[in-house]
């Protein structure tokens, strides 16, 4: 995943921020403990929103513990685990590793082939223990792969394969939340995956790189589409959130699907009027020349 499923820290009490670290902390604790250090490096605020998130719904209790890191090497932090930590930790690992495999394969990036290299064996243990998750990982990014190498335009189809990838990492048990989870996890993947590609646009296009927004970018609404399509992948997935029984940290949960997921977006908007006003500045300086 790709770090857009954050806190929007503003408008977060404090109380909750602290507690939100904690989670934070928690997770990267445990993929130490699980995978050492190339673990801790794969930790991404998206699954600490998974953590948080499936703690709520299934209400697991938390223990609290406190270590220091090479972060924070003086101070003791506050770490809170529980139940689903081990999973999230687990699942970071997989997703990284299909991550740093895709980049290879796209950009042929050396680091990212070190990356799968290191977490190979860790992938296929995990592939194992669990098989239906790892199943629909590999179909639907075998999927993607030959639409991308297509250069297909169809952002539904595309943007559905990590849908149903995170969907499936949402449904953590086959229990009477599962549809729910697995459509809030496929409207959510959604938003991910196409708002890493608008983020991506620019530099795709100056790389020659494939990239699904590329026809829709000609268009003379593009932005306004685009903004259209993103509030209606983030509409559907809070639909099917507010109807699960959440209550545990639901203020920190708002907090993220309804203003911290428009961190990234609203940043590349002020970086465009920021673009576009020295563009007016140099454009005036050379007509008063």
């Amino acid at each position: 995943m790709f770090g857009y499923i954050r806190i929007y820290e503003p408008e977060l009490k404090m109380k909750d921020f602290r507690r939100y670290k904690a989670y934070y902390c928690g997770l990267c604790q445990e993929l130490k403990k699980k995978y050492g250090a190339m673990g801790q490096m794969t930790l991404t605020y998206d699954m600490t929103f998974v953590l948080i998130f499936l703690h709520s719904l299934y209400e697991s209790p938390n223990i609290q513990e406190e270590h220091r890191c090479k972060v924070h090497p003086v101070k003791r932090q506050k770490m809170l685990l529980n139940e689903m930590t081990g999973y999230c930790a687990d699942m970071n690992i997989l997703m990284s590793y299909y991550h740093l495999k895709d980049d290879w394969e796209d950009d042929r990036k050396k680091k990212s082939l070190i990356g799968t290299k290191l977490l190979q064996s860790k992938k296929e243990k995990l592939s194992h223990i669990y098989e239906r998750q790892s199943r629909v990982f590999e179909k639907e990014l075998k999927e993607l792969s030959a639409l991308e190498r297509e250069s297909s335009a169809d952002i539904d189809r595309t943007a559905g394969c990590f849908g149903r990838m995170m969907g499936e990492m949402l449904a953590v048990r086959e229990d009477v939340w599962a549809e729910t989870l697995r459509r809030m996890g496929f409207y959510l993947g959604k938003f991910i995956y196409i708002m890493d590609a608008y983020e991506d646009l620019k530099e795709d296009q100056r790389a020659g790189r494939y990239n699904p927004l590329k026809q829709l970018s000609e268009k003379e609404d593009y932005e306004e589409r685009m903004r259209d399509i993103l509030c209606m992948m983030m509409g559907e997935c809070s639909a099917e959130f507010e109807k699960l029984p959440c209550l545990l940290d639901i203020d920190i949960l708002r907090n993220i699907l309804y203003d911290g997921v428009w961190n990234r977006y609203r940043s590349i908007q002020e970086k465009e009027k920021e673009t576009d006003r020295r563009e007016d500045e140099k454009n005036n300086d050379e007509k008063s020349i």
